[in-house]
């Protein structure tokens, strides 16, 4: 519950953020005009977002037959949590990791890397798809589409305000001080918020895969083994598409997560702890 709640207010202040500075850059009108800019962007990503990163990850759909190890421990996961089965994927990568897209759930899809299923015994692989069914039962991969757009408006409107400066509601020239403060200052804010999000959402997912498959042990001990392996095994298209990262179950671009504000994701060893004390008590802790 309280990540729920840490993440409404958290989704509350980026878009108060995205419309605060569509007013120093140009009054209600340069609000209002941001505050279309963001519904189409949100339309767009809502919408084609799923798409695009299964295309930019060369993603290939499996089924019973082409894999039907791994399509059975979806289906299975699928069921358990209520969910509409969703469509699978597999990506030709060494490096360990795997992700859930798609704008609902009757819409989803989750994948995995040729390396995840390589490294994982069953039972692992069984907590880390339960980990992404979970988010795709949280529509957390609306929550990220819309932070992460938000984000960029803002760094696309602080990059307006470098070149163009800004207007008040009267059209007259705005306070330069309060533009270099948009223009330097929001971007940073915008991605601490993105990524407070990100961060809460892997705990909600943790929590929610625990709950799915039955065995918070499971996730804890393929988190710790795909942290292990990623070490200096970056996914390679990734590294082209930061952006990305936040929807993989590890940040793939350091190999176990940065710790801090600017982290995509918990450190793995706050999550095995919490999912390990899932295993001992039958709570998560928040």
């Amino acid at each position: 519950m309280f990540n729920y709640l840490k993440t409404a207010v958290l989704m509350a202040g980026i878009v108060a953020l995205f419309m605060a500075i569509g007013a120093v850059l140009g009054g209600r009108q340069g609000m209002f005009i941001a505050l279309l800019i963001a519904c189409g962007m949100n339309f767009f990503s809502y919408w084609y977002s799923d798409q695009m990163v299964l295309k930019m990850y060369n993603a290939r759909e499996v089924d019973a037959v082409s894999a039907p190890r791994f399509y059975a421990i979806v289906a299975d996961l699928a069921g358990r949590a209520g969910l509409p089965m969703p469509r699978v994927y597999l990506i030709d990568e060494a490096s360990p990791n795997a992700f859930a897209t798609g704008r609902d759930p009757e819409n989803a899809a989750v994948a995995a890397t040729t390396g995840i299923l390589g490294i994982l015994t069953e039972r692992e692989l069984r907590g880390v798809m339960a980990h992404e069914l979970a988010h795709v039962q949280h529509r957390d991969i609306l929550i990220s589409t819309i932070s992460a757009t938000m984000a960029g408006a803002i760094s696309m409107l602080a990059n307006f305000a470098m070149f163009f400066g800004g207007r008040d509601s009267e059209g007259r020239p705005a306070n330069p001080i309060a533009g270099l403060l948009v223009m330097f200052l929001a971007p940073i804010a915008a991605s601490l918020i993105q990524m407070a999000i990100s961060r809460a959402r892997e705990f909600e997912a943790d929590r929610g895969g625990a709950e799915i498959s039955g065995d918070p042990q499971a996730l804890a001990s393929a988190l710790e083994k795909i942290h292990r392996y990623a070490q200096g095994m970056p996914l390679h298209t990734t590294e082209a598409h930061p952006e990305t990262a936040q929807m993989m179950i590890m940040n793939p671009l350091s190999g176990g997560g940065l710790s801090g504000l600017f982290s995509t994701h918990p450190s793995t060893e706050e999550r095995i702890a919490r999912l390990m004390e899932m295993q001992r008590s039958g709570v998560y802790p928040v």
